[in-house]
């Protein structure tokens, strides 16, 4: 029974080593590309290019809700933006009377390195890439 205790204990271990190196790796990442955001809305403000109100997109719709965002969209379909402070969203929310009279909330989240990763074939891209297409267009 000692040996089996052991032999869990230590797949335990090494199922919480292998979280907290999938956790480093994540933050990196999430570090990674804050960095380029930051690079981004430093490159957009040299142009001149000023940020906008943000609006949410309805999923399923072409129905939008005002935010209390300002910033700059990264996709054409305005479903990706970042906010002046170098926020990440993602813009897509459920339908709501609430939010199509009061404005919809929107929360940040942390901003991937592949944005779209686990999408239909094409729809991924590395964040660098996004951005720059952004600001080539």
């Amino acid at each position: 029974m000692g040996n089996e205790t052991s032999w869990r204990e230590e797949r335990r271990q090494a199922a919480a080593e292998h979280a907290a190196a999938l956790e480093r790796k994540k933050a990196g990442e999430t570090a990674r590309a804050r960095e380029l955001l930051r690079d981004f809305i430093a490159t957009l403000k040299e142009r001149g290019v000023e940020p906008e109100p943000l609006r949410a997109q309805v999923i399923g719709s072409n129905a939008s809700y005002r935010t209390e965002l300002v910033g700059w969209y990264l996709r054409r379909n305005r479903s990706l933006a970042v906010d002046v402070d170098g926020n990440f969203y993602i813009l897509g929310v459920p339908a709501s009377l609430k939010a199509r009279v009061a404005g919809a909330r929107v929360e940040a989240s942390d901003p991937p390195l592949v944005v779209g990763q686990g999408a239909r074939d094409g729809e991924s891209m590395p964040l660098a890439e996004l951005l720059q297409l952004r600001l080539d267009s």
